[in-house]
C-alpha cells in the first residue's frame, strides 16, 4: 500500500477488506442514537461496494447488530455489534459472546441518572453506556461513578466515547472483531481497511495497521490512525466515488 495515498484512494482499493464504523462515520452523530439519519445514497453506495468488493464489506459498531440491521435495511451486511460482543459473518450466523456481570455498573448508572434525569442509560448485550450529551457538565461524575463500579472487576473495561462513558467486556473490541472477520471467507487473505471516528475505534486502527492494513480516522482529534478524512460527509462522498469505479483496471494502492 502506498504510504502517500489519501484516505479516499485507500477506500477505493479494489482488493481490500473494508470495515466501517457506523455513528460518526456512516451517519452523522445525533442528539440521541435513535435520531440518526441514514441517507438513501449512502445505502446505495454500500450496496454497490458490497458487490464490488465481492462481499468484503462489514460494519463494526458499538450498536447491537439488530439495531444496525434496522437502520441499514434492506441491506444485511456482515456486522459486528457491541464492540465485538455480537458478530454475524458472511455466512449469516449471529454469534454472541457470554457477557460478564453488570450488576454493580447498572446500579451505579441508574443511581446517577435518578439524580440527573438529563443522563440516560443504554444497556446492550455485554455493554452499558451512560450518555451525557445533554449534560456535558456531568462528564466527570459519569466517569467517576462507572470507574468506581468496575474497580474490583478486571473483566470489565471503561471506554470513553463522544459524550458517552461505556463499560464493556475487557479483551473484546473492534480489533478482535476485525481479526475474526479476517479469519473467514471472503475477508481472509485481503488487506484490511478500517474507518472510524471515535476513541472506541482506536483498537481497530491498532490492529489493522499492525498487520499491514490501513486505519482511517474520520474527523478531528488525536488518533493512532495513519490516514484521516475530514468528516462523515467526506467519508460518505469517498465511498460513493469508490462504489462508482469500474471493477477492474485500477491498480491496488
Amino acid at each position: 500500500m502506498n504510504p502517500d495515498a489519501t484516505a479516499a484512494d485507500i477506500l477505493a482499493t479494489p482488493g481490500c477488506a473494508l470495515f466501517l464504523d457506523f455513528d460518526g462515520t456512516l451517519v452523522d452523530i445525533a442528539a440521541r442514537p435513535e435520531q440518526v439519519v441514514v441517507l438513501p445514497h449512502m445505502l446505495a453506495a454500500l450496496a454497490a461496494l458490497q458487490v464490488r468488493l465481492e462481499g468484503r464489506l462489514a460494519v463494526v459498531s458499538g450498536r447491537p447488530v439488530a439495531e444496525l440491521d434496522a437502520l441499514l435495511a434492506p441491506l444485511r451486511l456482515p456486522t459486528a455489534g457491541v464492540h465485538g460482543m455480537e458478530r454475524r459473518g458472511a455466512d449469516g450466523v449471529l454469534r454472541r459472546l457470554a457477557p460478564p456481570p453488570f450488576d454493580a455498573v447498572r446500579a451505579a448508572a441508574q443511581e446517577l441518572t435518578a439524580r440527573h434525569p438529563s443522563l440516560w442509560v443504554e444497556e446492550k448485550h455485554g455493554a452499558l453506556g451512560l450518555h451525557y450529551r445533554q449534560a456535558p457538565e456531568l462528564e466527570e461524575a459519569c466517569r467517576a461513578a462507572l470507574r468506581d463500579a468496575i474497580r474490583y472487576s478486571p473483566e470489565l473495561l471503561l471506554m470513553e466515547g463522544k459524550m458517552i462513558m461505556e463499560v464493556k467486556a475487557a479483551g473484546i473490541g473492534k480489533g478482535t472483531a476485525i481479526r475474526d472477520f479476517l479469519a473467514e471467507a471472503p475477508f481472509a487473505g485481503h488487506r484490511a481497511v478500517f474507518a472510524g471516528d471515535d476513541t472506541t475505534d482506536e483498537a481497530g486502527f491498532d490492529y489493522v495497521q499492525g498487520i499491514g492494513g490501513a486505519g482511517i480516522k474520520v474527523g478531528p482529534g488525536p488518533s493512532v490512525a495513519h490516514h484521516r478524512i475530514g468528516s462523515a460527509q467526506a467519508l460518505r462522498a469517498a465511498l460513493a466515488r469508490a462504489a462508482a469505479l469500474p471493477d477492474s483496471g485500477k491498480e491496488a494502492i
